[in-house]
């Protein structure tokens, strides 16, 4: 029996080793496949909108660079940004996450607030704009973080293999 004293403590989001670029990428590329089912989600009621509210011509597509399209693009964000931030609360993983053992978690060890969250997705869209730099700065960084991690106060850490 273990006293209070000598039990076993959980490891201290610094003492977790952060999660690799490689490891980020490959969780990225697995997630981009749920999100893509949600974008032609959303791309499906815009059009069924523009088409049956709109009395377009059911051939036409939406115009590129018109207003309805940047709204389909910004709900198309922010479908994105429900998926990963609702995911990151709840569990601190989204679906590409798991199988590479990867955590969010915040910077003091609590778990990451809404605003922390979105924050993230936020300068991580940004990084993604800019081809991936805040992705690639974690090459460079002592921490090993990238702009996302640095900007919400949040990291990245990949978890030990559990033991069967």
């Amino acid at each position: 029996m273990t006293s209070p004293d000598t039990a076993p403590v959980a490891p201290a989001p610094s003492a977790t080793p952060a999660a690799l670029v490689g490891w980020r990428l490959l969780a990225l590329f697995y997630d981009f496949w749920p999100v893509l089912a949600l974008w032609m989600l959303v791309s499906f009621a815009f059009t069924l909108g523009y088409t049956f509210l709109g009395h377009h011509d059911p051939h036409q597509n939406i115009r590129p660079f018109s207003l309805l399209a940047w709204l389909l693009w910004l709900a198309c964000w922010i479908v994105a940004g429900l998926y990963a931030t609702v995911s990151w609360h709840r569990g601190g993983e989204t679906l590409g996450m798991r199988p590479w053992r990867l955590r969010l978690v915040a910077s003091e060890g609590a778990p990451p607030n809404w605003s922390k969250l979105w924050t993230r997705y936020a300068v991580g869209t940004l990084s993604l704009l800019l081809g991936g730099l805040g992705f690639w700065w974690a090459w460079f960084d002592r921490g090993k973080l990238t702009w996302h991690d640095r900007a919400s106060g949040t990291r990245l850490v990949r978890l030990p293999k559990q033991r069967s």
